[in-house]
């Protein structure tokens, strides 16, 4: 029977009563309760079922859905007699914290207060009804948005102890969506105040609360111990990279190739797998994103539909600023090469913009990457060492990230100037190509540091490997773009091979202004171009066969928001 497709609907109730499209996935149900862990971890990507199955472990569990069997009537879970015992019949804590999303600590705190006060709210009753004591008493009128700290930090375990006490049977807390205060915190400067908070919070609530039996949360990344779990010893962690509960977040093959047939989509199966497959959780190959797939069921053709709902703010931010070691494997990728780097899963975000490493395993984790491999070797000190052969996971991964660079040119007009500023670069009309070079500085220099002196390099350097990956996506079709590769005697900074031999192919050399070295920004341009001569990077081209005639060296030089270019046939 087809059933009414509806996005973005995370109750579970709404789901089973409206009758909307659901995939089982009752078997989570079963898979947690029998692993006995006292708090379980579970990190997904965005829009990959966490909220629902969440929603559904509380109105399976929770006493406040006692006998609403007829949610799960139909369902595998409901088959089996010991499970229908267990349907609604614990104390059950759940929140959210998918919107603590706020620019400032305060901001983010008074939602985290308000969501405890909520949780508070849902047992009014409780508090109607039973004899607390005198300190519970004094302690729930204290709950609000503006609670202290100390009150905050142990709101949730006294919430425990007085649903223990008045049902005589320990709570289980859920916590949804657990790391976005965190990622919110790192993106707008308040990541010690919030780990701070948070980490008492937590402690409080998951390692010594005495009435919690047990406890699920999930999220997008594994925050490192380090920074917050570091006393929550009883913690199973379940990543993507976990055989644990692998097909019951997402759409398995079987499952979507059989919606498809009911919903009429039967011979589209083979694009729907280039545009959509890729996800690799556990040894659970050939995942789906449930956003995109309902999205493609219901609208009937192909389109970014996950890529395109938000959240990837920091992962834009991280690439368009990161070395260009990064950049240039951001380059592989994105042409369909893979790349080989080490991986650890727990994600430390005050070392992002330092650490490749993590902004690697931020990107798994948030499932912009796939997985082909694992390679393991024994280190020197009798440990392994693992490395991950990773790659862009699908079609639509790759179109969000030739997105994103286009979007870093949006403030100049992209549609208007920027075919105009790359038929001037193949038309070697330099004079037009420093007009544009000067408006993107003017534009959107301003969100970097753009000092000048050289000690300031690094922002302008990381804005122009921005722009040779806009290249890259303009030009793809007739050029191979390079940077930051050897040839010659050094590493030039960009490189436009031409996939006719016959095209004109270029080399890139950026300098920053140094008035110590320099008096004018002439004089650094020419350094830039005498650095191209001297240090051979044409050797590259003549060995891939392109004729001397053929290759234009550019210089490009800068002084904060000043840009001069020179050059032109090698």
């Amino acid at each position: 029977m087809k059933l009414k497709l509806a996005t973005g609907i995370q109750s579970f109730e709404k789901t089973r009563t409206e009758k909307l499209f659901f995939i089982d996935k009752t078997n989570f149900l079963k898979e947690w309760w029998e692993c006995k862990d006292d708090i379980t971890l579970i990190t997904r990507p965005r829009r990959f079922g966490k909220t629902l199955n969440m929603s559904m472990l509380e109105c399976f569990f929770s006493l406040q859905y006692a006998n609403r069997g007829d949610l799960f009537e139909g369902l595998s879970i409901w088959k089996e007699e010991e499970y229908r015992q267990l349907q609604g019949t614990y104390p059950v804590i759940s929140l959210s914290f998918a919107e603590v999303k706020s620019t400032t600590y305060e901001g983010a705190r008074n939602k985290i207060c308000q969501l405890i006060t909520f949780a508070f709210q849902a047992f009014q009753s409780v508090f109607d009804d039973a004899q607390l004591n005198h300190a519970d008493v004094k302690f729930w009128e204290c709950i609000d948005r503006f609670m202290s700290d100390d009150i905050a930090e142990q709101s949730l375990q006294a919430l425990s102890r007085i649903l223990h006490k008045y049902y005589n049977k320990k709570v289980i807390i859920l916590l949804d969506e657990y790391d976005t205060p965190l990622i919110e915190a790192y993106t707008h400067g308040y990541w010690r105040e919030m780990t701070e908070f948070m980490r008492g919070l937590f402690n409080a609530t998951f390692k010594s609360n005495p009435s919690l039996y047990r406890g699920v949360m999930t999220g997008i990344t594994r925050i490192s111990k380090e920074s917050m779990f570091s006393d929550l010893n009883n913690l199973k962690v379940c990543t993507t990279t976990s055989k644990e509960y692998a097909a019951c977040f997402g759409f398995t093959e079987e499952e979507v190739f059989d919606a498809m047939d009911l919903y009429g989509y039967g011979q589209q199966k083979e694009e729907v797998k280039r545009w959509y497959d890729g996800f690799i959780f556990g040894n659970q190959k050939d995942m789906y994103n449930p956003w995109s797939i309902i999205n493609f069921l219901r609208e009937g053709k192909f389109d970014a539909y996950w890529a395109n709902t938000g959240g990837n703010a920091l992962v834009n931010q991280l690439i368009q600023k990161g070395n260009w070691k990064i950049k240039e494997q951001m380059e592989d990728l994105l042409v369909g090469k893979s790349i080989f780097v080490p991986i650890d899963e727990e994600t430390q975000y005050n070392q992002l913009d330092d650490s490749e490493e993590d902004i690697w395993s931020l990107l798994l984790a948030s499932g912009y990457l796939k997985v082909l491999q694992v390679m393991e070797e024994d280190t020197f000190f009798g440990g392994i060492e693992r490395t991950y052969e990773l790659a862009l996971t699908n079609v639509e991964v790759i179109q969000m990230f030739a997105k994103f660079i286009r979007g870093w040119f949006h403030r100049i007009n992209v549609e208007t100037h920027y075919n105009e500023f790359v038929r001037n670069l193949l038309l070697n009309n330099i004079k037009k190509m420093n007009s544009f070079m000067n408006k993107i500085a003017l534009e959107t220099f301003s969100s970097f540091d753009t000092g000048t002196k050289p000690s300031a390099y690094t922002e302008p350097e990381r804005f122009y490997h921005g722009f040779v990956l806009g290249l890259l996506v303009e030009l793809k079709p007739k050029y191979e773009v390079l940077s930051n590769r050897e040839s010659g005697y050094g590493r030039y900074d960009v490189m436009l091979v031409p996939k006719n031999k016959t095209d004109n192919a270029y080399v890139f050399e950026f300098k920053v202004y140094d008035p110590d070295e320099e008096q004018t920004l002439e004089d650094t341009v020419q350094a830039a171009l005498q650095q191209i001569e001297e240090r051979k990077y044409v050797t590259t081209l003549f060995e891939k066969g392109i004729p001397k005639e053929n290759i234009y060296c550019y210089g490009f030089a800068f002084e904060g928001k000043k840009v001069l270019i020179s050059g032109g046939q090698d």
